[in-house]
């Protein structure tokens, strides 16, 4: 699977390179038409326009190489592990940060990703205080890695009597899956406690202990996983959570020794730092990182994500290029 993701990527290269050769071959056709047009007026002119189209396209593939052979990001192609928390204004948080959950599962499904929700509490009114996922695809860290920070709602609660205008956040955070060759935790560094699953009021709903969970000594990062019917599978996926999580906790540390050299690249920031406001009353959502605002919230919170996504990535490309131009 690696492989061929690698393969999809030097062929993009390899084929806009071929075009781009062609294109200044058609450059020189173009120019030694309009040398042996012999004063045929119609045929200069056809050759002056055909050597100015091709100019155009000249610029237009320089500019997709140079991005195709920008410092590719390692984690690009990876599947991601996405948490979802709702954070200041209580309830009103936690039903943001399901309306947040399922523009991320449309936008998957329209992507044709697989979206999984690996463990979930909700609170009493049908919010999430947390939910973590795993979404499987085609490059899906390179379209949502810009989505980790603070996501800002502004409308009027189904509990404001008053009609008033109430403020709420729910963080997201966006961690590359990563592969148990790739990141090793030693077997020493986690605590592994295994329990009685409980179903809501904190009732046993299983006879035997399946539930797991799994702290990470050195960060005391944890883990606790219920959802599936077995022990070993609520393990596999409290492992793939932990290693995505320590792996991030270590690379979030080595970014901010990099920060004061890169502090132009979006995505990379301070997790708590507000990155997005959604406005009800005006339909408005507000990218704060690039400037974007556009007035289509309904069309955004479902699903319809790729204006946002492709503006945060020409962004990134193009401080990336600039850097490199320096």
């Amino acid at each position: 699977m690696e492989l061929s993701k690698e393969e999809a990527s030097t062929r993009d290269t390899v084929t806009a390179y071929r075009e781009y050769k062609q294109v200044l071959q058609n450059i020189v056709d173009a120019e030694e038409m309009i040398k042996e047009s012999g004063g045929d007026a119609d045929l200069e002119e056809m050759a002056k326009q055909e050597l100015k189209d091709a100019k155009a396209e000249k610029e237009e593939y320089e500019e997709k190489l140079k991005i195709l052979l920008l410092p590719k990001d390692p984690n690009d192609d990876k599947n991601i592990i996405l948490e979802i928390r709702g954070a200041a204004g209580g309830d009103e948080a936690a039903l943001f940060a399901g309306d947040l959950l399922t523009m991320y599962q449309k936008y998957a499904e329209a992507q044709g990703w697989r979206f999984e929700v690996m463990e979930a509490s909700m609170n009493g009114v049908g919010g999430f205080k947390e939910v973590v996922a795993m979404v499987s695809g085609q490059s899906v860290y390179s379209k949502l890695k810009y989505e980790s920070g603070a996501h800002r709602v502004q409308r009027v609660p189904v509990t404001e009597s008053q009609g008033r205008v109430h403020t709420s956040t729910a963080t997201v955070l966006v961690m590359p899956e990563v592969e148990e060759v790739e990141y090793d935790i030693d077997p020493k560094d986690l605590r592994v406690d295994i329990y009685h699953a409980s179903g809501a009021g904190g009732q046993n709903v299983n006879k035997v202990a399946t539930a797991v969970r799994i702290v990470h000594l050195p960060t005391n990062i944890k883990v606790e996983m219920q959802e599936e019917r077995t022990q070993q599978k609520n393990r596999e996926k409290a492992m793939k959570i932990i290693r995505a999580r320590v792996a991030d906790h270590f690379a979030q540390i080595a970014q901010d020794e990099q920060d004061a050299e890169r502090k132009s690249t979006i995505g990379t920031g301070d997790r708590s730092e507000r990155i997005r406001t959604y406005n009800f009353p005006q339909n408005r959502v507000t990218d704060h990182r690039i400037g974007l605002t556009l007035q289509k919230l309904d069309t955004i919170l479902s699903g319809k994500l790729d204006e946002v996504v492709d503006a945060l990535v020409l962004y990134d490309q193009t401080q990336k290029l600039e850097e490199l131009n320096k």
